[in-house]
């Protein structure tokens, strides 16, 4: 079992809901077992975080409800049988799990239905937030009556909006956490480094990282991505023998068992030195990453930030003949986008992509700021204005990637901005991210856990170690 907050930290949670909601019925269900090709072998028990958030308790098959009128807080599951004892052992009783988060009524999970079913009945309004797994949709629709495909477009947009409001702002209780996994994070990155060297096949750090991650007591945050073609920017194949010359990416995050994330990024010379080419692009990243940390603070719009990232990008590619003309042109242009087709970062807390299944709009973006349709800028996951608890990331990158130059090149987009000749000379380069946690704090920010090796003689430091 995980171990959970004080329960004045769920009571508060749920009466700042109520507060926000006002009125109706708030269906939280927890997720259930997920079976990998068979009911009985199922993947490593995930909570729903929303549910964890507000109840705390990390076990299948249980649903909340938070009555904002008058009936208070409840908690739907099963106790233990028998069967479920001689397989996982004694297990705690359902009811008491329900008061170490302040929830004095449990019942049966089949009666779940006929509550939900007489508060529609009398009127109430019956909150629901989107569900992402099928077993949740079938739940829903024979809770609601909504069919599973209009489940998305019809969720509670009150619901949304408050529980975003509530968990973009990290209580201390919940920075420790994050710290905690960011020292996780510290420790899995570093073992890449000692363990990256020529011969080594990817998937033997790549398992080395997940070992770590189990070891300190919870899950991996999302799969690894460890791979010597980092121009592929989820690259989840880990079969290749690392080479004498490459770049290999890694991608990697942890969660604590409260399900608080860690996500960094580090890209080290197989060699154990870069290339002279190799650091200059690396050191392009490395200002990018640098000058817009110092960025971060209340007030700004991470959008300001991400077309700053931009703007050093591209004029460092412009120094090293890649690129071409008037910066600001180039930027707006979105030529830049060529190396780096994705956003400057994303929110992270219990989710490493922290709420996305409520909608990427909801979490990323406000009335102020909207989302851009422009390449690359369009993946920009959270664009709207920091506030101090705020935990993000930041991860610029430069890629060379083959089929967007030659369908560039072939489309001539942006060939007043790009030497694709000179960018022809980079095919087969790979690609190079690194990437930071950062908690806003009131005046600017601060890095989780303990910094990671990031500059290129501190990578190549560590290597020689």
């Amino acid at each position: 079992m995980n171990h959970m907050f004080d329960k004045k930290i769920y009571l508060q949670r749920r009466d700042k809901l109520r507060r926000k909601l006002g009125d109706g019925l708030v269906l939280l269900p927890g997720n259930r077992e997920a079976p990998m090709n068979y009911p009985d072998n199922a993947y490593h028990f995930r909570q729903d975080s929303d549910f964890s958030y507000f109840f705390g308790i990390d076990r299948p098959e249980l649903a909340g409800l938070i009555d904002c009128g008058g009936d208070g807080d409840m908690i739907f599951g099963d106790e233990p049988g028998i069967d479920d004892v001689i397989w996982t052992g004694p297990q705690p009783a359902v009811k008491e799990q329900a008061l170490k988060c302040g929830v004095r009524k449990t019942f049966p999970f089949a009666s779940l239905r006929g509550y939900v079913a007489r508060a529609a009945a009398k009127g109430g309004k019956v909150h629901f937030a989107p569900p992402y797994r099928g077993e949740t949709k079938i739940l829903l629709e024979e809770l609601t009556g909504i069919g599973a495909s209009e489940l998305r477009d019809r969720a509670s947009l009150e619901l949304i909006r408050a529980i975003v409001s509530l968990r973009e702002i990290k209580e201390s209780c919940e920075i420790a956490e994050l710290d905690r996994a960011a020292l996780t994070g510290y420790k899995m990155h570093t073992a890449a480094m000692r363990l990256c060297r020529p011969g080594v096949y990817e998937r033997e750090i790549a398992g080395a990282l997940e070992g770590i991650a189990l070891s300190e007591g919870g899950l991996l945050s999302f799969p690894v991505i460890c791979s010597q073609h980092g121009e592929t920017l989820h690259n989840h194949y880990h079969g290749d023998k690392l080479k004498a010359g490459r770049l290999l990416l890694v991608d990697a995050g942890c969660e604590t068992d409260t399900l608080y994330a860690s996500d960094n990024t580090r890209t080290l010379p197989v060699s154990g030195k870069f290339t002279g080419r190799q650091k200059d692009v690396y050191n392009i990243v490395l200002k990018a990453l640098a000058d817009t940390s110092a960025l971060v603070r209340p007030g700004v719009t991470y959008k300001e930030v991400h077309f700053k990232a931009a703007g050093i990008l591209t004029e460092g590619l412009k120094e090293l003949g890649l690129m071409k003309g008037r910066v600001q042109d180039a930027v707006e242009n979105g030529a830049h986008a060529l190396f780096m087709p994705h956003g400057l970062g994303h929110m992270m807390g219990m989710d490493v992509h922290d709420m996305e299944g409520l909608g990427q709009l909801h979490v990323g973006y406000d009335e102020a700021v909207r989302p851009l349709g422009q390449f690359g800028a369009a993946s920009l996951r959270l664009g709207k204005e920091l506030k101090a608890g705020f935990v993000l990331t930041n991860e610029p990158g430069c890629y060379f990637i083959p089929a967007l130059i030659a369908k560039w090149r072939k489309k001539r987009i942006n060939r007043d901005f790009i030497n694709f000749d000179k960018v022809e000379e980079y095919l087969g380069f790979g690609g190079i991210r690194i990437e930071d946690n950062l908690l806003v704090t009131k005046t600017g920010s601060r890095i989780l856990g303990k910094a990671i090796p990031r500059t290129a003689e501190e990578i190549e430091s560590r290597m020689a170690e």
